[in-house]
């Protein structure tokens, strides 16, 4: 990953160099958050977009985490999950203080984040969601979550996830 340099302000110019300025991007470098751009070959055709990735960039599936809305007690919430595994509603709506999480529809869930279904980021959505990323991800150097779009994928480390995100980490996949 490409390391931040002393002094230098991140700006709209290194966004641009950074992907061409998905929300995503540009709320990292904003943040003067180092992460790594991994654009792929989208087949629309694909069953699991995650996996997808993962094979497409020759990483561990384990590495590579989708972002999944919920709604928990009538308010959305974001999991992020191994792609590997699903998202335990009772564990996030625990990890939240909540007491019953279910599915969000795909139309509020791309409403309420700017971004279509399938490359909805953690990262840059329009509104910020109560997070909680599984606390699988804390046990690797970097992890890979969607850029904003399908077929761009953002490498970047767990804490600087959690901490643009404002998340927590706990266990919420199985």
């Amino acid at each position: 990953m490409a390391k931040r340099q002393p002094g230098k302000q991140p700006g709209k110019q290194a966004g641009k160099r950074a992907g061409g300025g998905t929300p995503a991007t540009v709320a990292l470098t904003q943040a003067g958050i180092d992460f790594t751009l991994h654009p792929y070959e989208h087949d629309p055709r694909a069953e699991s977009y995650g996996l997808e990735a993962a094979e497409a960039l020759g990483v561990e599936p384990e590495r590579v985490f989708k972002t999944l809305m919920a709604s928990l007690d009538g308010k959305l919430v974001v999991g992020i999950v191994p792609v590997t595994g699903q998202l335990d509603l009772k564990a996030l709506a625990r990890a939240l203080g909540g007491s019953k999480a279910q599915m969000a529809e795909v139309t509020a869930a791309e409403r309420a984040t700017g971004y279509v279904a399938g490359g909805i980021s953690p990262v840059g959505q329009k509104r910020p969601h109560p997070t909680v990323v599984d606390e699988s991800a804390t046990a690797y150097d970097s992890v890979y979550v969607s850029g904003g779009r399908r077929g761009l994928d953002i490498e970047l480390s767990p804490a600087d996830l959690i901490e643009i995100t404002y998340a927590t980490a706990a266990p919420i996949a199985r």
